[in-house]
């Protein structure tokens, strides 16, 4: 029998879907896709046969990957922008990684070619310290001048985004955190919320309470922050006013429905007789019966309780610095107070299971027009809600 060269085997089984895809990936220069779908596999069971084509993706796309990435930051290097001091501290990072990842699998051996799978690995600690040191400080500093120099509340956040990640990348460095903390403050977009009753009706002080509870919302905005009580010495970048502008609340209805029901109703048995007279007889000697039946009627009234509430209104938002409107969204809501009790006149045996049920409740006292309205208020916080989370101030 003829031995099966890796060169074949490998040949027949790239059309497996995965090592297929992983070979393109190599081929089309998308070497980390080939490095961690190879790793992965690997790692199942490095020394699974079917997993040999792995090795020698992972043994080739390491080497092309690794060439790529020097290559990199050796351009980088030559160009001087100290703008690319982000990318050569993150693609040596990722050097180092990849090469985390392999160590744990070796050794990988090729069997067809009786060796074990090479890596190149380096040293990599001293260039990421090195390129940690020179982009801290070209964070720092382009935070800092970014500060000095803001004329837009974007400036302080973009200096806020650079601190922010030279404190994940280097915690405490020098007085960052203090910078930071000064950059948001002075990026933040302040938000004064008011309420207006343009009705003639009563708002529920509960419903107010709760729809200006910003807390409620789960909003999640950094650079929003919404007050309900004014801080006099804050100048607020703009005004959200939610207006009532109409509650209707209808009257108070009870409508009554008659329904005549009929049914015919087991009563007893009867014997049976024959034509005489006479009892009739089963073949042992029984008499034999039947069911009786009669009609039964009932009159059935059934009352149902009606009240509604809609409550409508506006959100205006409020440049305040320019001092015109720059967003208007609809509010609506209705809550309908709905009760079903009855009662009857006859016998209640004609009448249907889900008639009978009724028959069970018994009128109740209507809610107030101040909890009708609170109830209603139900649907205008969803409203409110979905309405934050759509604006965006700039």
């Amino acid at each position: 029998m003829k031995k099966i060269s890796l060169l074949s085997l490998l040949a027949i089984i790239c059309s497996c879907s995965g090592v297929k895809k992983t070979q393109e990936a190599l081929n089309s220069g998308n070497y980390g896709a080939a490095i961690q779908k190879s790793i992965n596999t690997i790692a199942e069971n490095k020394g699974k046969k079917s997993n040999q084509p792995y090795i020698l993706l992972l043994e080739e796309a390491f080497r092309k990957n690794t060439e790529r990435e020097l290559q990199h930051i050796k351009f980088l290097k030559k160009e001087g922008n100290p703008a690319n001091y982000e990318e050569i501290y993150e693609t040596y990072g990722r050097l180092k990684s990849v090469q985390n990842q392999i160590r744990p699998l070796l050794p990988l051996t090729i069997y067809e070619e009786n060796r074990q799978a090479q890596f190149s690995f380096k040293n990599y600690d001293e260039a990421l310290i090195g390129a940690k040191i020179k982009l801290s400080d070209h964070l720092y500093n382009n935070a800092l001048a970014q500060i000095e120099r803001a004329n837009y509340k974007s400036d302080y956040r973009k200096a806020y985004n650079d601190l922010k990640y030279l404190e994940e990348i280097n915690p405490n460095y020098k007085d960052a955190v203090q910078k930071m903390e000064e950059a948001y403050q002075k990026g933040l977009d302040f938000v004064i919320i008011e309420m207006t009753n343009n009705t003639d009706k009563i708002v529920p002080a509960r419903l107010e309470e709760e729809l200006l509870n910003m807390n409620t919302y789960g909003l999640n905005n950094l650079w929003t922050e919404y007050h309900t009580n004014k801080i006099k010495e804050l100048r607020y970048d703009y005004l959200m006013e939610v207006s009532f502008e109409d509650i209707n609340i209808s009257p108070e209805q009870i409508q009554e429905k008659q329904i005549s029901k009929e049914k015919q109703i087991k009563d007893g048995y009867k014997y049976v007789k024959d034509r005489e007279g006479n009892m009739i007889k089963d073949s042992l000697g029984n008499k034999i019966k039947v069911d009786r039946f009669k009609t039964v009627r009932c009159d059935f009234y059934q009352f149902t309780q009606f009240k509604s509430a809609q409550v409508s209104g506006m959100v205006n938002f409020t440049d305040l610095k320019k001092k015109q409107q720059i967003n208007q969204y609809p509010l609506a809501s209705e809550f309908i107070f709905e009760h079903r009790y009855a009662n009857y006149d006859g016998d209640k045996r004609a009448l249907d299971n889900d008639l009978l049920s009724l028959l069970q409740l018994a009128r109740v006292p209507f809610p107030s027009n101040e909890q009708m309205v609170y109830d209603a208020g139900e649907d205008l916080k969803n409203n409110l809600k979905n309405i934050l989370r759509r604006q965006r101030f700039n």
